[in-house]
């Protein structure tokens, strides 16, 4: 397969419209079979579900080129579940397991040639989602809905390096106690849309949300989980009922234990544990970057600086990272099931 004239080294993380997208309709009561079409316009009523209600949960994954050229996708099993999990807690009918996985298989064997060769530090981003389509003016759930997957080339998340980043404590919350916190839904990144861009005219990279019932323990970013490692080499991962239960995360914690002979503990994590210097690394988790390391987080101007500092990652961070990198990349042997393999 020839691959698309492309400088996948310069690549960034934005759409780039490629050859296949899956579609599949729910009408009557039932999910048609779907199939790959050209045509990436969607058209639809202007009252539809999605547009007046935000009806609407969705995944992220990618294909890569292993070390031995193969086109692979990292643990879809787990996206598949997590879908279905978001669709039920928004009353959307979800999808069959089995038609993740083969919409995914379809999509990437569709776009082979966009698929970035081993070494460029570029992945195929695959976005599945379901969207109510049907009309909806009263407040309930829609009718009918589309489940679509499209593609689309990415460049390697950090360019010149994995550098640490200066977040800060949000005033605003995530998620409520029993709202949609853990799953992946739209409407959750749209509540935090404001708050990113505050952020960043304030110059940090990224806010930290926490827990909305008592605003003292530490849940996630706007768009990634949490790590820590504490000073007995220990992973500590934040634990809360409103997280997203991110597959990297899943994953990174296995490789701590399995591969990197740490010990994992899930617990409540308090800011001020975190700003009383009980944690010598700190990482943002999630499918785009891996591991982005923290260097400093500011809590209404006071700052606290992990032992790593603003260079770059720490040791446990980085063995972490490179592990599953190398995992993903077929560099290093994979526990089974881990790794599905594209015939293109």
């Amino acid at each position: 397969m020839e691959k698309k004239n492309l400088d996948w080294s310069n690549l960034g993380f934005s759409y780039v419209k490629t050859d296949k997208r899956f579609v599949a309709n729910y009408k009557n009561g039932a999910w048609d079979k779907g199939a790959l079409i050209d045509d990436d316009m969607i058209v639809m009523s202007e009252d539809a579900g999605v547009l007046q209600y935000a009806q609407t949960v969705f995944e992220g994954l990618k294909a890569y080129t292993t070390k031995d050229g193969k086109i692979v996708t990292f643990r879809p099993d787990l996206n598949a579940d997590r879908l279905i999990d978001s669709a039920k807690r928004l009353e959307i009918p979800p999808i069959s397991k089995e038609m993740f996985i083969e919409s995914i298989r379809q999509v990437v064997s569709g776009n082979a040639a966009w698929v970035p060769p081993y070494g460029s530090g570029a992945s195929l981003y695959l976005r599945p989602y379901i969207f109510g389509i049907s009309p909806v003016i009263g407040v309930k759930p829609a009718d009918d809905y589309q489940y679509r997957v499209f593609a689309t080339p990415v460049g390697p998340y950090f360019k010149g390096g994995a550098k640490p980043i200066v977040v800060k404590i949000s005033d605003f919350d995530r998620a409520a106690p029993h709202g949609t916190g853990h799953i992946k839904a739209g409407l959750n990144y749209a509540m935090s849309l404001h708050a990113i861009v505050t952020a960043h005219e304030e110059g940090f990279s990224e806010n930290i949300y926490l827990d909305p019932q008592t605003r003292t323990k530490i849940e996630e970013t706007g768009g990634a989980n949490i790590l820590f490692v504490d000073f007995d080499g220990n992973l500590v991962v934040p634990k809360s009922n409103s997280i997203l239960p991110s597959i990297t995360r899943r994953s990174l914690v296995y490789v701590a234990e399995h591969y990197c002979g740490m010990k994992v503990i899930e617990r409540e994590v308090e800011l001020k544990e975190v700003m009383n210097g009980d944690f010598k690394e700190c990482g943002l988790c999630g499918t785009a970057a891996v591991i982005s390391p923290i260097g400093k987080i500011n809590d209404h101007g006071k700052e606290f600086e992990f032992s790593n500092g603003m260079t770059e990652m720490g040791p446990a961070m980085t063995k972490l990272r490179n592990t599953l990198t190398g995992i993903q990349m077929g560099e290093i042997e994979a526990p089974e099931g881990w790794i599905m393999e594209i015939d293109c």
